[in-house]
Order: C-alpha cells, then sequence, then structure tokens
C-alpha cells in the first residue's frame, strides 16, 4: 500500500505521530508533506523537529513542490489522511484551493476519487467550520474529527491515541489489530 500523510498546523500532532508509526510498523509506503505551521505545532506539541519527522516517512516533500509526485493524478495511492486538519486546511479542500502541496495532494484525491481522511481538530465549531465538512464530505472526502473513544476503557493517553490512530488506519482499508474492538473481551 501507498499512503499520503498531511500534516497541518491544528493541534493534534500526536495522532499524526501515532499515524505514522503505526503505518511504518506495518511497512506500508508513506508520502509525507506538512506544512509551516504543521512543523511548528509538532515541535511544540510533542517535541519533535522536522527531521527526526521525515524519519518516520519513506518519502518527504516540501509544502511549496507542487511539481511533486503526489501532486499528479497519474501517480497512483491508496488514499491520504491529513492529520491533524486544521480548519483553514478543511476550507481550501472544501473549496478546491490547491495553493500548496498538502491541499493538491488532497484535491487530487477527490478527483480521482480516492480515500481522504480529514482529522479535524477544532472546538467549538462555527457554521463555517461545519459547512466546510459538510461540503469536504459531499465532495467525497471522510471527515473524522479528533474524537477519542473510551469504550476499551483506557489506561492513559497514549492508550486513547493509538486507539483512534487505529481507527483513521480503519477508515483507510488497512488491516490491523492494533487495538480492541467494540464487544471484544479483554
Amino acid at each position: 500500500m501507498r499512503i499520503i500523510v498531511g500534516i497541518s498546523g491544528a493541534s493534534g500532532s500526536i495522532y499524526a505521530l501515532a499515524v505514522l508509526k503505526l503505518l511504518r510498523t506495518l511497512d506500508i509506503e508513506t508520502h509525507l508533506v506538512v506544512s509551516k505551521m504543521g512543523t511548528y505545532v509538532m515541535q511544540h506539541e510533542c517535541s519533535v523537529g522536522l527531521e527526526e519527522l521525515k524519519g518516520y516517512a519513506d518519502f518527504y516533500y516540501e509544502q511549496e513542490d507542487l511539481a511533486a509526485p503526489i501532486s499528479g493524478g497519474s501517480f497512483k495511492t491508496d488514499g491520504m489522511v491529513i492529520v491533524p486538519c486544521s480548519m483553514k486546511t478543511l476550507a481550501c479542500v472544501a473549496h478546491g484551493f490547491s495553493e500548496s502541496l498538502l491541499t493538491r495532494a488532497a484535491d487530487v484525491c477527490l478527483k480521482e476519487r480516492r480515500k481522504l481522511i480529514l482529522v479535524t481538530r477544532e472546538t467549538p465549531l462555527s457554521m463555517i467550520h461545519l459547512e466546510n465538512m459538510l461540503s469536504a464530505a459531499r465532495a467525497g472526502a471522510i471527515v473524522m474529527p479528533a474524537s477519542p473513544s473510551f469504550y476499551h476503557t483506557p489506561g492513559d493517553i497514549s492508550d486513547l491515541i493509538i486507539s483512534f490512530a487505529g481507527r483513521v488506519l480503519d477508515e483507510l482499508g488497512i488491516t490491523h489489530n492494533l487495538t480492541k474492538r467494540w464487544g471484544e473481551n479483554s
């Protein structure tokens, strides 16, 4: 499999780190693009710099590199996740504004009918945010707010992060046994 991972400047960088690490564990090819604010927030929230972050991906592209392979529909991928997805990035995706490689790659996923998962992270939500989520969903994106579940009785925050990251992998169609599922025994 080949998955694009986009990281924008919303809070919740820990989810992106978990997704990248899980994809690496599962030996899935990853293509990473990170916005400037995504780099800043990752460093601030997780103390992980861009060079370390690049080490979790097979390929990395600069945000301004609109000639990168992931900017074209002929470059086959199995999907993309933007985690976390800021409201600015959501607005760009919802309205086809491909002003950066991150939003162009998302646009390509939509036009090629490939999976696009937007892990939105904002609260409270304005009407504009909700309308943009609806527009993105109508265009084919899966809007997946960063809302962890508690039915698996997490022991600590890492259990919450892994469980949610596992749900992201589920939406990408990636088989795994990393998380406890509803109805499973301990």
